[in-house]
């Protein structure tokens, strides 16, 4: 394989140790992310249903590391409070929490036709 190739994934592992190590938010996600795919063996979905909710929990922690990135790089370019930097920042943070929502109502569309 060539060098540059496998320099690539060793800078994504090093971007996803970074967030694992600083991120207390990422854990939370990861956490209920886990508790939903035992969730979902355990309810034997369909290989449509897994497939949907694993992409909702990919969404999920990609788009709190695309936060963390946007967080590090608002805080390189603008150390001190400025409030375009805390609107990029929180900006970044209502994505999380959109797909965080998003990912709710894909497990209610899911589960709750078994829960109830």
């Amino acid at each position: 394989m060539p060098k540059k190739f496998i320099r690539s994934f060793k800078y994504a592992q090093e971007g996803a140790r970074h967030t694992l190590a600083t991120q207390r938010n990422i854990w939370i996600h990861l956490a209920i992310g886990l508790a939903v795919l035992a969730a979902a063996v355990w309810y034997k979905l369909s290989s449509v249903e897994m497939a949907l909710i694993v992409l909702t929990i990919a969404l999920v922690i990609t788009t709190e590391m695309i936060n963390t990135a946007l967080e590090a790089l608002v805080d390189l370019v603008k150390p001190e409070h400025h409030p375009a930097a805390a609107l990029v920042k929180n900006i970044a943070a209502g994505a999380v929490l959109i797909a965080a929502l998003g990912a709710v109502c894909v497990g209610l569309f899911i589960f709750s036709p078994r829960l109830f």
